[in-house]
C-alpha cells in the first residue's frame, strides 16, 4: 500500500512539474504575417517565439486571388538568428489548408519556430496570403 501512495504521489510531482510555465490557450498571444507564396513554390518563412509552453494553432485568413484552392502550411524549428531559411527540422506539416481553419495546431513548448505556406501543385498564379500564428 505503500509503494502504491509513493508512486502517485510521484507521479503528482511529476506533473506539476511538467506543467511550469504552461498558458492556458486563452490567453495565447497572435502573430501575424503576410507574404506570397509562388506558383509551385514556398512563401517566406516568418519567424516566432515563445518562453512559456502551452497551445499554438495556425490559421491563414486572406488567400488570393483565389481563396478556394488548397495549400501546405509547415512548422519548422527556428533558428537562433530568427533567420528562417535554409533546411530546418520540420515539426508539422500540412498539405491540405484551407483558408479561415486551423492548419496546424497542438502542444506548445518555448523556443523559436518558424512557419511556411506552399503551393501543393495546385496554383495557376502567385497567391498572397494573411496566416495567423496563435502561441503562449
Amino acid at each position: 500500500m505503500r509503494w502504491k501512495f509513493a508512486a502517485t504521489l510521484g507521479a503528482a510531482a511529476l506533473l506539476t512539474v511538467s506543467c511550469n510555465n504552461l498558458v492556458d490557450p486563452s490567453n495565447n498571444v497572435t502573430d501575424t504575417f503576410t507574404g506570397t507564396i509562388p506558383v509551385q513554390g514556398t512563401g517566406p518563412g516568418h519567424f516566432f517565439s515563445s518562453d512559456k509552453n502551452g497551445e499554438f494553432s495556425i490559421k491563414v485568413t486572406e488567400l488570393a486571388p483565389n481563396s478556394g484552392v488548397f495549400f501546405g502550411t509547415i512548422l519548422a524549428q527556428g533558428p537562433t538568428n530568427g533567420v528562417c531559411s535554409g533546411n530546418l527540422p520540420i515539426i508539422q506539416q500540412n498539405s491540405f489548408g484551407t483558408i479561415n481553419t486551423p492548419v496546424l495546431g497542438g502542444s506548445f513548448l518555448a523556443g523559436s519556430y518558424c512557419v511556411f505556406l506552399f503551393d501543393i501543385g495546385a496554383f495557376t498564379v502567385a497567391q498572397t496570403y494573411t496566416v495567423q500564428v496563435s502561441h503562449p
